[in-house]
This record gives structure tokens, sequence and C-alpha cells, in this order.
């Protein structure tokens, strides 16, 4: 059971919540150009080319998948087409949830407001979010807040959006990289890993692990 009630939960969207389909998308897309025992390696350096395309300014999501893509096929010498790029980003808002979200999160919304940290433009997560089957106090995007995670500056917005301190909150997420890490440094009161098989587990950079949302309601004793 978590040590203190939380003021607000805040949550990474996509991955921890949505299924997360950019490595399903590249994977369909560059069949004719990627060798199938490749394809693993390809979809890593991908999402190492987006990681990378949100540390500096802020720029639209747009340009981040087009960058990321484009940059990973430079590395691997294939064809770049922008439209497959734009395909990726206009497909964001039309995945849904983890099987196990909704129920997980409706049980904790009745108890603790929920709020969500996502790396989205305003016109995508909307969509996501009402596919998720719980109501949220607030949802803030990188681009309201200028910055994307894992910047410290998307996370300082929340706080001051919410007017609390990190200490006051729980930030929950299936991303070390994005989310986890910058939440230990910033002193989160507890950080919940959902290990969704995208990243192994770092016992230094979370309080609690669970597999899926639908064990945070035990976790919080609702």
């Amino acid at each position: 059971m978590a040590p203190f009630r939380p003021k607000y939960i805040s949550f990474d969207c996509y991955g921890t919540l949505t299924r997360f389909r950019m490595s399903d998308m590249a994977r369909e897309m560059f069949t004719d150009r990627v060798a199938p025992e490749q394809m693993d390696r390809f979809c890593k350096d991908f999402a190492a080319y987006r990681l990378d395309e949100v540390l500096g300014a802020w720029k639209p999501y747009d340009q981040v998948i087009h960058n990321a893509v484009e940059r990973t096929c430079q590395k691997w010498k294939v064809e770049f087409r922008p439209e497959e790029a734009r395909r990726i980003y206009d497909a964001v808002p039309t995945w849904g949830p983890h099987p196990d979200v909704p129920a997980g999160l409706s049980k904790v919304a009745k108890e603790i407001p929920l709020v969500i940290l996502s790396n989205a433009m305003n016109e995508q997560i909307h969509h996501n979010v009402a596919l998720l089957g719980a109501p949220f106090h607030r949802v803030y995007t990188a681009q309201q807040a200028q910055a994307y995670k894992p910047r410290f500056q998307a996370f300082e917005y929340m706080f001051d959006q919410l007017g609390c301190g990190p200490e006051d909150m729980m930030h929950v997420s299936s991303s070390f990289r994005y989310d986890q890490n910058t939440a230990t440094d910033l002193g989160f009161g507890a950080r919940v890993f959902v290990a969704r098989g995208h990243e192994p587990t770092n016992p230094n950079y979370r309080d609690y692990e669970i597999p899926h949302i639908g064990i945070l309601p035990a976790l919080l004793g609702l």
C-alpha cells in the first residue's frame, strides 16, 4: 500500500494508458525496405530518434515524428517517404487503451483526481483520453507546456497549473526515459512503474512496480 494519499495522480498517456503503436506502424510500412531479422533494431532506432527529437526546444509533434522517421531512414540508408511520417502522426488519436485501463482508472478516479501529462498536441490527446473510460481532472500537453518530457519544464508546467508540488503527487508511467527518471529528480511523493514490457525495470527510479493499471486501486488501498 502506498505510504501517503496523493493530492493528484499524474499519468503518462501513450504507452502507459494508451496502446502505443509507433513500432507496429513502422513494421507495417517498412516491410519492403527492412529485412524481418533487422526490424527490431530498426524500431529501436526509431524510438531513440523520437527521444532525441524532444530533448531540445519545443516543436510541433508532427515535426518530431517527421524528423525521427527521416533520421532513422538516413541511418539505415532506406527511402524516406514523408507521407508515411504523416500517417503515423494522424493515426495517434485513434489508438485506444490497454484492456486493463478503464476499470482500474475508474475506481481510482472516484477517490483521487487523475491528471495526464503527455507528449502530445492538443488536437491529438483529447481523442485518446475520451477512449480511456474514466474522468480526468486535468489533461496537460507538451504543446501547452512548450516542452516535452523528460524535460523538467513539462512537469513544472503541471505543478504550476495544479498549484502543488511534486511531493504531493504520485506519478505513474511505463517509461523510465521519459518519466520516471525525471520524477525521481523532481522528488515526487511516489513513483509507480507499469511494466508494459517496452522498458526494463530499474528499482532506483521507482517506488512501486505493477503489471497493469488494474492493480493501482489495490496499491492505493482502494
